[in-house]
């Protein structure tokens, strides 16, 4: 079975792959016609949502999900949304998501996104800054044991 980081290279850019002290995945989605403006285009505020998509699914192909966190006592809360629109995602193109985390994450964690459209060509970039927080005592902490173990490899 290849390895997480190896099956979300595949297919990437080569200007991504240049270093591999980081974790890299790849995530698509089609653009739905309710996302778009009178011009045919995705609104802005669904940007936010194709991250959340890029990251959950990244975490999911590291072997984590979103749920298994919470079923150990921990939430992830955004603390910083950024976006840089290059050009207008349609209605119908697949998109596809390169999600990186350049930085092994500590009691933050940083995921930076590249949404480039069917021809390949970048249209997209953000980031989202968010927190690993304890549910109960509602401060923050480090990643859950499970996350930190699978991270590792990937910044050593």
């Amino acid at each position: 079975m290849p390895s997480p980081l190896s099956s979300a290279k595949a297919g990437l850019p080569p200007r991504l792959l240049k270093n591999t002290r980081m974790y890299q995945s790849k995530t698509t989605v089609r653009v739905r016609y309710g996302e778009t403006d009178q011009m045919g285009f995705v609104y802005y505020g669904f940007y936010a949502m194709y991250y959340e998509v890029a990251r959950v699914e990244s975490l999911r192909q590291l072997g984590v999900t979103y749920k298994e966190i919470e079923a150990m006592g921990v939430i992830m809360p955004v603390l910083e949304n950024k976006s840089k629109y290059l050009a207008p995602a349609r209605y119908d193109e697949l998109l596809t998501i390169v999600t990186t985390v350049r930085e092994k994450p500590g009691v933050r964690i940083k995921f930076e996104y590249e949404i480039f459209n069917e021809e390949n060509k970048l249209i997209h970039q953000g980031e989202t800054l968010l927190a690993f927080v304890n549910k109960i005592s509602n401060r923050p902490q480090r990643p859950p044991e499970l996350m930190e173990k699978i991270l590792t490899p990937f910044f050593t």
